[in-house]
This record gives C-alpha cells, sequence and structure tokens, in this order.
C-alpha cells in the first residue's frame, strides 16, 4: 500500500462534521444554538456595560469579572458562529487558514479564560486571608500589570502552537469529527511527523490547565482555613458567600474540559468530547453572567440603576 497523498495546505479545506448529520436534525440544532449564542452575547455584554456605567462597582473582583465576560464572548465567537454558517448552508467546509485562524483564537481566549479565573481566585484569597494587604496588592496598577500578564501567556503559547501547526502535512482525509477546528483531531489527519506538535499540546495542558487548576485550589485551601477560623457563622457564610458564584464556574468549568483531556484515551469517544466541548464552549459562557448576578445585589442594584431607576423585573 502506497503513502497516503497529501494536501496543498494553502488550498485545501477541511470538512466538520457538526453535532449531527440528520438532515432532520439541522434546523432544531441551528435555532437552538442561535438562542444560545445570543443570550451569551447579550449577557455577557450586559455585564460589561453594568461594570463600565456603576461607578460603585469599579473594584479589583468587577474589573476582572468583566473582562471574563468579554472573554467568554470571544471564546463562544470563535467556535458558534462558523458552526451556524455551516448549518445554515448545508456545508461542512472550513478554509485551511479558518481553521487554523479558528485554532489561534479558542486557544487565546480558552487559556485567558483559566487565567482570568486563576487571578479572581487570587483576588477572593487577599480580600479573605489578607484584607489589610488588598488594597497594595489588588491596587489599579497590579491590575492591569495581572491582567497584562495574563494576555501574553495566553497570546503567545497559542501563537506557537498555530504556526508549528503551519509546517504539518495533512494527508487528503480531511474530516474533523467536531464543531470546531480541535488541535488534537487535527493532528491525527497529520502525513508528517508531529511529535513537536504533540508535545506543544502537552505543554499548553499544563499551562493552561493543571498550574491554573493547582492555585486555584490553593487559593481556596488557604481561604478555608481563613474562614473556618472566623468565629461567628454569620462571618463565615458572609466571607464563603463572596466565593461561591467563582466556585460554581470553576467546578463547571475544569469539569468539562477534564473530561475531554484526563480521562485515558481507552475511554475517549467522539461524541463524548463533542458534549464536553459543547459545555465549556458554549453553555458555560452563556450561563457565566446568571451565575454572577443570581445573588449578588450588587449586580442587581446596578442594572436596576441602568435600566430605569431601580425598577425592572429581573429574570436573574
Amino acid at each position: 500500500m502506497g503513502k497516503p497523498s497529501k494536501v496543498n495546505q494553502s488550498g485545501s479545506d477541511f470538512f466538520l462534521l457538526g453535532l449531527s448529520e440528520q438532515p432532520g436534525e439541522q434546523p432544531l440544532l441551528f435555532g437552538m444554538f442561535l438562542g444560545m449564542y445570543l443570550v451569551t452575547m447579550v449577557g455577557n455584554l450586559l455585564i460589561i456595560l453594568v461594570i463600565s456605567y456603576d461607578a460603585h462597582l469599579h473594584t479589583p473582583m468587577y474589573f476582572f469579572l468583566a473582562n471574563l465576560s468579554l472573554t467568554d464572548a470571544c471564546f463562544t465567537s470563535a467556535s458558534v458562529p462558523k458552526m451556524l454558517a455551516n448549518i445554515y448552508t448545508h456545508s461542512q467546509a472550513i478554509s485551511y487558514s479558518g481553521c487554523l485562524t479558528q485554532l489561534y483564537f479558542l486557544l487565546m481566549f480558552g487559556g485567558l479564560d483559566n487565567c482570568l479565573l486563576v487571578v479572581m481566585a487570587y483576588d477572593r484569597y487577599v480580600a479573605i486571608c489578607q484584607p489589610l494587604y488588598y488594597s497594595t496588592a489588588m491596587s489599579p496598577q497590579q491590575c492591569a500589570l495581572m491582567l497584562c500578564m495574563c494576555w501574553v501567556l495566553t497570546n503567545c503559547p497559542a501563537l506557537m502552537h498555530t504556526l508549528l501547526l503551519t509546517r504539518v502535512a495533512f494527508c487528503a482525509h480531511t474530516v474533523i469529527p467536531h464543531f470546531y477546528c480541535d488541535p488534537s483531531a487535527l493532528l491525527k489527519l497529520a502525513c508528517s511527523d508531529t511529535h513537536i506538535n504533540e508535545l506543544m499540546i502537552i505543554t499548553m495542558g499544563l499551562v493552561f490547565l493543571a498550574i491554573p487548576l493547582m492555585l486555584i485550589v490553593f487559593s481556596y485551601v488557604r481561604i478555608s482555613w481563613a474562614v473556618l477560623g472566623i468565629p461567628s457563622s454569620g462571618g463565615r457564610w458572609k466571607a464563603f458567600s463572596t466565593c461561591g458564584s467563582h466556585l460554581t464556574v470553576v467546578l463547571l468549568f475544569y469539569g468539562s474540559l477534564m473530561c475531554v483531556y484526563l480521562l485515558p484515551p481507552s475511554t475517549h469517544s467522539a461524541e463524548r468530547e463533542r458534549r464536553a466541548a459543547i459545555l465549556y464552549m458554549v453553555v458555560i459562557p452563556m450561563l457565566n453572567p446568571f451565575i454572577y448576578s443570581l445573588r449578588n445585589r450588587d449586580m442587581k442594584d446596578a442594572m436596576g440603576k441602568l435600566f430605569g431607576g431601580g425598577k425592572i423585573v429581573f429574570l436573574l
């Protein structure tokens, strides 16, 4: 048997199988994901607008929440619009350049999501465990510096990984069993050596998944020790309540990522990976505005001021 034929990367297309190959299910999928995407965009942009509008929310916690909302909106926009366009046009194609561009933005904004969750955990740690040091550790200059570091730490590996993929030759069979350009699925289509690319995926997994998760766990262990040392139950509940929304998002986000990247290969299935990807790429960014606003009186009050002087009916 001869070697698999290779394609000319610059002029080739990949084909995304999407979520279902059944024609009858396409209208339902289009309507459902269009609705989820619109809710995601409106919810996250509303969070940014409210935080920008109300001076009482110009604090480190809400500063990073606004950036998390922006990141979630961009992260979802890197994959869902293309999926919707393919469903609407009855096409599964994505160009080579379009695939790499999508991959770059997914890696960058996905990594930025991780970094921001770490910084938000650090914010809660300083506020609860080192309150006298809070104004110094979370000054506007420090917050801006941490945000810049997050952008640099996510952009450089994402760009490097994308550039390394341009050196890979792909076989004529270019079908990706996902609704987005998954890096592991892309490497399975390669006809050239991919050891460096696989090492890069492992490195990025450590940088964007393992290390951030360990830092978050460490922060919450220290927070738990500090909170349990508070003598009054009311004080303990008040301290824990400031962490509840962030902890909920962390559990959902990292739980879905682990379903894809940390389970043994023998248990992997394309269907399970697609479900987990939908959770952390679509569902969680849609839920984040609700999670952070559901029991947050400051956010509700700010929304009331922005929309009708405090007299507004909330769905949150």
